[in-house]
């Protein structure tokens, strides 16, 4: 398929998945993950309309983003490490992988001598997964008390991966935890305004997630292939 073709298909997709659930499709963004990919083909996919960018390691976003920095908000989705904040910071309009208070104290004061407020959704590991990043779920809410008070942090959301299924379906209790967690977030009131964000699903199960809340779905294969793929 083209590049337009896959941005119909998917498009039409998670139409079909909000209107399932009575969800205004305007409410689900598309990030489009283009880490295994070059200028280029990252080039190509903001032509095609698409708005947000996701990259996983600085090392492999640093040429893309110097090019093309200025078009699209740029997510930076990968596993941050605290000696990386200096590269990222105020580069990328969200950081979906903050997961402990090194980093967002790190962050915290990266931020300060820009003078900005980063955009943070911190990490949950929903599914238990030894090989995932993320806090433990009942780790959230004391998380989220040590770090209400970093004023250059803005909590937009939370983000976690689920397991890799042979059935998209089998996500949902990750997807649905994680709205749920969200949810009792909110209802504690810890922030001082709403975190509204669910980062949740990518190119295998991004409907399931989409019918459980995502209002950013991470997606890759789907839109962009390696070229050694095409």
């Amino acid at each position: 398929m083209t590049m337009q073709q896959r941005k119909q298909y998917v498009e039409a997709s998670i139409a079909k998945a909000c209107q399932q659930v009575g969800r205004d499709p305007k409410s689900v963004e598309v990030i489009a993950v283009t880490k295994y990919v070059g200028i280029p083909e990252t080039a190509e996919v903001l032509e095609h309309g698409f708005k947000h960018i996701g990259e996983n390691r600085w090392q492999d976003a640093k040429a893309k983003w110097e090019q093309l920095g200025n078009q699209g908000q740029w997510h930076f989705i990968g596993h941050l490490q605290t000696n990386k904040v200096k590269d990222v910071i105020g580069k990328f309009a969200y950081i979906h992988s903050l997961d402990r208070i090194s980093l967002a104290t790190e962050l915290n004061k990266a931020a300060e001598k820009l003078g900005i407020v980063q955009r943070c959704l911190i990490q949950v590991n929903v599914s238990g997964e030894q090989s995932k990043y993320g806090l433990p779920p009942e780790q959230l809410y004391d998380f989220a008390e040590q770090i209400k008070s970093l004023p250059h942090l803005q909590i937009e959301g939370l983000m976690t991966m689920a397991p890799f299924e042979g059935e998209a379906e089998d996500t949902r209790p990750v997807f649905g935890g994680l709205r749920e967690l969200r949810d009792e977030l909110n209802k504690r009131q810890i922030f001082p305004y709403e975190v509204r964000h669910l980062s949740m699903g990518m190119s295998n199960d991004y409907e399931v997630a989409v019918e459980e809340g995502a209002t950013f779905v991470r997606l890759g294969s789907i839109i962009v292939k390696p070229a050694e793929e095409e």
